[in-house]
């Protein structure tokens, strides 16, 4: 178990990292990690640092909105860049690497900005990450990416202590993942999809489950739903209400798991376990 330290003594050491560097491009989907890192870069490089968005059919409507007020409320420069994984063979195959494909595509698209401004680039990865199936840690190792939160020792609790102790309103924020994570490996990735999933996702946020995951099975026929296990019973309830919502979102069937929400369930399919619920 690590040692936790006083939240100022964890806001100093992550000042001093990022201080450290000359320029930083920040990886921003924002998250509560690269929410963190964003903020304090700007907090200690000024227009020196700036976060960046990659937009494409992978990151939900509402997270690209919010990233974006994100960075105007704390006045941090920001920009979005097109990413074009779902163009890439690899990346639509939905293979155990697929993380891998999507990271490539990132720094393919942060590279020559990164080059143009002298910059490195940064990622909002955290030490609890270092224990998932994460294959773009291997694209971001490659590309000489940092990772200030792992150079301090962060886990998600001291980000989210930090967050807290700097007043950032996504402190609280649940985990989130990219939509492709949510299409069972061996499944073709593909805008329509991913599309599906959203709509599924935002009927199922709006039924009262802000904490959910819509998880695609059987070639896109099969929605199965993930709620909190403490929120399974009232979604059972809600049945016929979740059922006309998945379906409207153009799935064929509709399936509630009774085990509840965790993240990184699909890794179950690569014979991993899945992470506990936040």
């Amino acid at each position: 178990m690590r040692t936790q330290l006083p939240v100022d003594a964890l806001l100093a050491a992550l000042r001093g990292r990022l201080r450290s560097e000359q320029r930083l491009l920040v990886a921003f989907s924002g998250g509560v990690d690269s929410a963190l890192v964003a903020a304090v870069a700007a907090e200690q490089l000024g227009e020196r640092a700036v976060a960046v968005t990659a937009v494409s059919a992978s990151l939900p409507r509402a997270e690209r909105i919010a990233a974006k007020e994100f960075a105007r409320g704390r006045g941090i420069a920001h920009v979005e860049v097109d990413t074009d994984e779902l163009d890439r063979p690899e990346y639509v195959a939905n293979g155990a690497d697929r993380c891998f494909h999507c990271k490539t595509a990132l720094f393919d698209a942060l590279g020559p900005l990164a080059t143009l401004s002298g910059a490195r680039i940064a990622l909002g990865t955290n030490m609890d990450d270092l224990g998932d199936h994460r294959p773009g840690q291997r694209a971001a190792s490659q590309r000489g990416a940092i990772a200030p939160l792992l150079d301090v020792g962060f886990g998600k609790a001291e980000v989210r202590q930090v967050s807290v102790a700097l007043g950032l309103d996504t402190a609280e924020k649940p985990a989130a993942a990219c939509l492709a994570s949510r299409v069972a490996y061996g499944d073709p990735v593909t805008p329509e999809v991913l599309h599906r999933v959203e709509l599924a996702e935002v009927g199922v946020r709006e039924l009262g489950f802000p904490v959910c995951r819509v998880r695609v099975h059987a070639g896109g026929a099969v929605a199965r739903i993930e709620v909190p296990a403490d929120e399974v019973p009232r979604a059972a309830q809600l049945r016929g209400e979740l059922d006309a919502v998945v379906r409207s979102a153009g799935f064929d069937f509709c399936a509630l798991d009774l085990q509840g929400f965790a993240s990184g369930r699909m890794n179950v399919l690569l014979g991993m376990p899945a992470r506990s619920a936040p």
